[in-house]
C-alpha cells in the first residue's frame, strides 16, 4: 500500500473563514486530488484579525509534523503568512508552494508592518521548490493586481490567472489539483 501524500492548507483570514468559506476550498481540493492525498487543515488563531505573531507558531507546529516534501497551500492572507514564514525559515523544503488569491503586503499592495513581505522574497524562498500562484480575475477581496506584484517579487513563480473566478476561485480547485498532481512530489 502506498503512503498518502501530505498537503497543508492554510486558511485565509476573516470571521468564519475556516468553517464557512475555506472549508469549501479544502473539500474541492480533496475531491479533485482523491484518496492518495491527506490534507491538513488547521484552524488558525484569531482568524478575525490575523497576525503573523499569532499564526507563525501555529503553522510551525503543524509544519514540524509534516514529512519533508509536503505541499504547502495558502489562501488569501494565509498565503501571505506562509510566504513570509518560508522566506524566514528556508531550511524547510516543501514539495511545492501554492498560493490561492494571495494578498500582497508591501510596496504597491496592502500595508501592514506585521505581515509585510520583503521585496526580494523570491530570493529568500527555498531553492528549487515549484511555486504556483492562482488568482481569480473577478476577485473583489484581493485585487487581481496583487498577482502581478507577486510575479515581480517571486519571478520563479508560475502565475495562473483564472478569468471569471472570485476570491474563493468559485470553490473549484480543479486547476490547482491538476497542477499538484503534475508535480513530482513525494
Amino acid at each position: 500500500m502506498h503512503k498518502r501524500r501530505q498537503l497543508l492548507f492554510v486558511q485565509g483570514g476573516g470571521k468564519g473563514a475556516h468553517d464557512a468559506w475555506d472549508d469549501r476550498l479544502v473539500d474541492s481540493l480533496g475531491w479533485e486530488l482523491g484518496p492518495a492525498w491527506s490534507i491538513h487543515y488547521p484552524r488558525m488563531p484569531d482568524e478575525d484579525d490575523p497576525t503573523y505573531g499569532a499564526w507563525k507558531p501555529a503553522l510551525e507546529r503543524v509544519m514540524d509534523e509534516l514529512p519533508k516534501g509536503s505541499v504547502l497551500i495558502g489562501h488569501s492572507v494565509g498565503g501571505t503568512v506562509l510566504m513570509k514564514l518560508l522566506a524566514e525559515h528556508h531550511a524547510r523544503k516543501p514539495g511545492a508552494i501554492v498560493l490561492l488569491a494571495p494578498a500582497f503586503v508591501g510596496d504597491g499592495g496592502w500595508s501592514s508592518d506585521d505581515l509585510e513581505v520583503p521585496p526580494d522574497i523570491g530570493a529568500r524562498l527555498p531553492k528549487g521548490v515549484p511555486i504556483h500562484i492562482f488568482q481569480g480575475m473577478a476577485d473583489d477581496v484581493v485585487p487581481p493586481a496583487h498577482v502581478d506584484l507577486y510575479a515581480r517579487a517571486v519571478p520563479q513563480a508560475h502565475i495562473h490567472r483564472l478569468p471569471g473566478r472570485d476570491h474563493q476561485l468559485n470553490q473549484d480547485l480543479q486547476e490547482v489539483a491538476e497542477e499538484i498532481r503534475s508535480l513530482s512530489v513525494h
